[in-house]
């Protein structure tokens, strides 16, 4: 077998964030762009290291899944892994994959997706290492990919045709052994040891019915195996159920505003009892109940209230962690159940390390991501498997279910406002301009509220001790409401401005609010600090949730 290798300059745009490095599939088309990368990661793994290592390989199937693949294969057999693990079709969830990279040992995993970005020829693409615990890679690696991008002048590649990976098979090309395996076996077996799927056949059985949208995206086949064949679910639950490189003209988002047509369903005349959606990747999750909605900060809470119904966490939690956009229903709970929470900056290898460390059983963050330290993602099936077996211990509705944690808990009236495609240099300026007037704010009195704190969130990690800086402004006000801004970096095209808003609610007469009706002034405090429509143009936001 021959090994080529190619002459190629840096480019100046190759630093991974915490979700891996995303782009426009015309910018990783481009020449050399994709394998710089690859090179680039491969050399901050060290040359010498990854020789007879194990290697996972998949993707979320969007469009240049497949042509990757293939290319990552080839520069994986010149770099001297021992072993690829390649995904049937090349698709996987990357739950799933992070199951693989734990169950097997893995060396790591190479995750080809841009999450619940839209996907097509002219959509969005991504790449994303995890290591050997099965979490996103951490800083010090994702540091080192961008160090080694910046001096690369040459890519290692087999020169071998394209390998056959539709057939599950294990087979030798030189050096390297080649293992294509089926993306949903591994993960459906531990799904299966977390989970009573007897007492959820029953609730099947029993004439409860389901919606599942998995929006043309890649949890199709684990929602059929699972929910239709495993559970007995009548055939028609699943919808959109066919993964689809552009994931079929729609937005791969399980939210209120891209997931309209299952939530047009769940609050019509004849709704079934239970609704929900996962994304592009398998990993977030929305939960909907016959004309109910659950906000994914809410429903972190629930779950860790109602742990013991499913048999996998009967042994009881360790801790528990949120974001610190996240609103603090968990806080509630934990505090209750005499737990500790943590709080971090957004992005799940905060999470990783906790859970690495033995101190949190669950996690969650407001953008519809919940999990566990079965894996080290946020998993989109499991948190919905977690909500049927709440229904099914409990034999009760959602809207029972929430109604009844907000009596015993409170709640905390939260949302979401996302102004997309905002040009950069003005997303910057409005966040530099509200930092600026963080010390003159405290003190001051909105209407009803008064400015207790306001910063900019640093974080230290209490495992490697790390500290991570300017992670979202908060404006917290002596009631514990919040305001909170940040820039997120899950986009390829501008910026996008997140604002969120949460006040807590004890009183049980005032529990029933529309979320927006018991923010509005929030939400006007937050327009007025900000000048946010003078700044970007917009008068209202993108997304609301």
């Amino acid at each position: 077998m021959k090994i080529l290798t190619i002459p190629t300059k840096p480019f100046d745009d190759q630093r991974p964030g915490t979700s891996g490095l995303r782009k426009k599939v015309s910018v990783f088309k481009s020449e050399n762009y994709l394998q710089n990368f690859v090179q680039s990661l491969f050399n901050a793994l060290g040359t010498e290291n990854v020789k007879g290592k194990v290697l996972a390989i998949g993707g979320d199937g969007r469009y240049y899944n497949r042509e990757a693949i293939q290319i990552i294969a080839k520069m994986a057999i010149a770099a001297g892994f021992g072993r690829l693990m390649i995904a049937k079709g090349g698709i996987i969830s990357t739950p799933a994959m992070s199951c693989v990279i734990r169950k097997y040992k893995t060396f790591g995993g190479i995750i080809l997706s841009a999450s619940h970005n839209p996907g097509g020829e002219n959509g969005d693409f991504g790449i994303k290492y995890n290591n050997e615990s099965g979490a996103p890679a951490p800083l010090r690696i994702t540091e080192a990919i961008f160090a080694e991008s910046k001096k690369i002048t040459s890519y290692n590649i087999a020169d071998i045709e394209d390998i056959d990976i539709d057939t599950t098979s294990v087979f030798k090309l030189g050096n390297t052994e080649i293992q294509v395996f089926d993306g949903v076996d591994d993960y459906v077996e531990l799904m299966k040891e977390l989970f009573d799927f007897e007492a959820l056949r029953a609730l099947f059985a029993s004439g409860f019915t389901m919606r599942y949208d998995a929006l043309h995206a890649v949890t199709g086949p684990y929602a059929k195996r699972i929910f239709e064949n495993e559970l007995g679910a009548k055939e028609g639950t699943v919808v959109n159920g066919t993964p689809l490189p552009d994931f079929g003209g729609g937005h791969p988002d399980p939210n209120l505003t891209y997931a309209k047509g299952l939530v047009d369903v769940m609050f019509s005349q004849n709704a079934p009892d239970f609704g929900a959606a996962s994304d592009g990747d398998g990993d977030r999750n929305m939960i909907l109940g016959n004309n109910a909605y659950v906000n994914p900060s809410d429903s972190l809470a629930i779950i860790t209230a109602n742990y013991n119904c499913v048999k996998g966490y009967k042994q009881g939690l360790s801790g528990v962690a949120r974001s610190m956009p996240t609103s603090a229903a968990v806080d509630k709970v934990a505090d209750k159940m005499g737990l500790k929470c943590y709080e971090t900056p957004t992005g799940w290898k905060f999470f990783g390390n906790l859970m690495d460390a033995g101190l949190v059983t669950f996690c969650g963050e407001e953008s519809f991501g919940t999990g566990s330290n079965h894996i080290r993602e946020k998993d989109g099936i499991w948190a919905i498997l977690f909500w049927l077996s709440i229904l099914a211990a409990r034999k009760k509705s959602v809207t029972e279910v929430q109604a009844e944690h907000w009596q015993t808990f409170g709640r905390n009236y939260y949302s979401r406002y996302d102004y997309e495609g905002v040009e950069s240099e003005k997303a910057a300026m409005l966040m530099s301009n509200l930092e600026e007037k963080l010390p003159s704010l405290i003190g001051k009195k909105f209407g009803g509220f008064i400015v207790k704190e306001a910063d900019n969130f640093s974080y230290k990690d209490s495992v490697d001790s790390s500290v991570s800086e300017k992670q979202g402004i908060r404006i917290i006000f002596s009631d514990t409401s919040r305001i909170i801004f940040r820039l997120s970096g899950t986009g390829t095209s501008g910026a996008t401005i997140r604002i969120y808003f949460e006040k807590y609610e004890s009183d049980k007469n005032k529990l029933s609010l529309n979320p927006q009706e018991a923010l509005s002034e929030l939400v006007n405090i937050a327009c007025e600090v900000s000048d946010i429509k003078a700044i970007t143009g917009m008068e209202k936001p993108s997304v609301i949730t």
